[in-house]
């Protein structure tokens, strides 16, 4: 049995009991995706907004050079970097209350990003923020957003509380017709959508959900009007409360410690543990930050990459996500083949959870509780969390983790949650069940005709196609900032300035070339997708024998969840791509026409 690091266990065993954890889950959810229901019908008034009252107003009859769908970091920067390029008649469609995407709705205690505040905020530098924390709170998040829309001019030009409900392309003008739920229609040249990975807050498929008589909320309409106080305030209403909440994933292990504090009782309702290490937040050095250089984020930005990467021995950063991959450089030989390198990294992976696990034991102090707080399952099956409150919640005398071992929730009445054949009887209820995924079933997040009335959902039927995860064939001049088919990374706005700014540039040629339409040619998308599931196959795979989660359409991952996943190489491999098909090679694959000539 080998030794690593003062642990002893048996690769060979850990991946026995993943199996059977993965497998157990699997059996008792089958249905996948299907097991969480959407906020429509009797349930629609979990999605209202909480935070800020819709303003009445008229509808607007406008045309624009670029309708951008999304008011988050992605729809903003994708304005900003229109900015740069001198296309100014744009209009931004929202439906929050105000700008900041999950940041407007995430207001929950707690809420905080996870990946490093100089890396997270985009445009630092030019708009002057300075963050409190390396990993700062929600406010903070939401100020910078909005303090972004103010140096950008970004407010004049946007339509909050505003849903997209229909994009249409109109062959004979050349232009989409963007209606909206509050009876505009926005004839635009371009449309963006860059409506964000994490789309619709979704609710677990619990029989009687519905019939719950208590208060309940999901955790992105926090509702502090019954708690009381503000993210970071007391919650004096929860004093005389018994609180459950459903749900152990990221969201959850922030706001968690925040009940805890508040409720007279709080009921954890788990299936799957998350896996939870060390934050170690601290604040900001702010000598350390005035004596950063000019364009210091990119280069910081770029460093986080190639550290969680492994590409680079200078890690910046030094957090639980680039952990891994430094402990993998160290131990690699120059005469690894790639199959004893993957081998060398599952090796560590075990290494980091023994850890993770280890760290539970000793935290908790009742033996049963630390045991069912023990994820088995590899590092990044689930997304990983890191927090220093968690744990130590379980210490104290008012909180009870209820583990059900993978089955989840029996069902719901209108005073309690059954779980493990037990009544517990509630006041709160709160879900803490996380977002969709663009679903495959939907295409997008908004309704999307193209050319002979073909939807995209209809194109997409059997998993996305498109060139660069950012053009599909048959609907021109529409462009996406999303993960699929592009790249990813865990500091999200990232890649969201690459792809902004490179569709920026491209808007700015076909304009500048009086080009009505801008569309890529059924080849070129069948390349890119032939090639992006080749760079994947080796990750889904990976995926695939993983414990259900979100990463793998709830253990059910299928050909579409290949075809739908990101780029399988890294964000600087995608930026090189995108530059030298844009600037060196012509773009080929990209055809753009004017009415005029009726040519390319």
């Amino acid at each position: 049995m080998p030794n690593v690091n003062g642990f002893d266990f048996d690769p060979v065993a850990l991946k026995e009991k993943y199996d059977r954890e993965r497998d157990k889950r699997l059996a008792m959810r089958p249905e996948g995706l299907a097991q969480y229901r959407q906020m429509t019908g009797e349930l629609e008034h979990y999605a209202e907004d909480p935070y800020m009252p819709v303003e009445a107003r008229d509808p607007k009859h406008a045309a624009a050079d670029v309708v951008i769908v999304g008011g988050g970091f992605a729809g903003m920067l994708a304005a900003v970097r229109l900015i740069d390029e001198g296309v100014d008649d744009f209009v931004i469609l929202e439906r929050g209350g105000d700008f900041g995407g999950t940041w407007y709705w995430n207001r929950y205690p707690g809420a905080a990003c996870d990946v490093e505040s100089y890396i997270y905020l985009p445009l630092l530098e030019e708009v002057g923020t300075v963050p409190s924390m390396k990993y700062v709170l929600q406010p903070e998040i939401l100020a910078h957003a909005q303090a972004l829309g103010r140096k950008f001019d970004l407010y004049r030009r946007a339509l909050m509380h505003t849903r997209v409900t229909d994009a249409s392309f109109d062959d004979a003008t050349s232009r989409w017709i963007v209606s909206t739920d509050r009876g505009d229609e926005l004839r635009a040249r371009f449309v963006i959508l860059a409506s964000g990975h994490y789309r619709e807050p979704k609710l677990p498929g619990i029989p009687g959900i519905e019939t719950f008589a208590g208060h309940s909320f999901h955790t992105s309409r926090w509702d502090y009007g019954y708690t009381g106080g503000a993210p970071e305030e007391p919650m004096d209403g929860l004093r005389d409360k018994v609180v459950g909440i459903i749900g152990t994933g990221a969201t959850a292990i922030q706001c968690i410690p925040r009940l805890a504090k508040w409720a007279k009782h709080l009921y954890v309702f788990q299936r799957t543990p998350s896996s939870v290490d060390v934050r170690d937040n601290r604040p900001t050095d702010l000598e350390w930050f005035g004596s950063l250089e000019p364009g210091w984020q990119q280069k910081r930005m770029q460093n986080f990459v190639e550290a969680f990467r492994g590409l680079t021995e200078d890690d910046q950063i030094q957090d639980g996500w680039t952990q891994m991959m430094a402990i993998v450089r160290s131990r690699a030989t120059p005469d690894m083949t790639m199959d004893d390198f993957m081998d060398l990294a599952q090796l560590v992976d075990y290494e980091m959870m023994e850890n993770v696990r280890r760290r539970a034991e000793t935290v908790v102090n009742d033996r049963q509780t630390s045991e069912s707080l023990k994820p088995w399952y590899n590092w990044l099956c689930k997304r990983p969390c890191f927090h220093d409150e968690y744990l130590d919640v379980f210490n104290q005398d008012n909180v009870t983790l209820v583990d059900t071992d993978g089955r989840g929730m029996e069902r719901v009445t209108e005073d309690a949650v059954f779980a493990n054949g037990q009544e517990f009887k509630l006041d709160l209820l709160i879900f803490a069940t996380g977002f969709e995924l663009s679903p495959l079933e939907d295409g997008t997040p908004i309704p999307v005709t193209g050319r002979n009335g073909q939807t995209l959902a209809e194109k997409w039927k059997d998993g996305a196609t498109t060139l660069h995860g950012q053009h599909v064939h048959g609907f021109p001049n529409f462009m996406l900032s999303t993960t699929r088919q592009a790249s990813w990374d865990n500091n999200f706005p990232f890649p969201q300035e690459i792809v902004a700014t490179h569709l920026a540039k491209l808007i700015r040629r076909a304009m500048d070339a009086g080009a009505d339409t801008v569309e890529v040619t059924a080849q070129a998308e069948a390349d890119w997708v032939r090639y992006h599931e080749m760079l994947g196959e080796r990750g889904f795979k990976r995926w695939q024998e993983c414990t259900p989660s979100y990463f793998n359409q709830e253990g059910t991952a299928d050909a579409r969840v290949l075809r739908n996943g990101s780029f399988g190489g890294s964000i600087l491999e995608f930026r090189e791509i995108l530059r030298k098909w844009r600037d060196d090679d012509g773009m080929p694959g990209l055809v753009m026409v004017t009415k005029e000539t009726s040519r390319p």
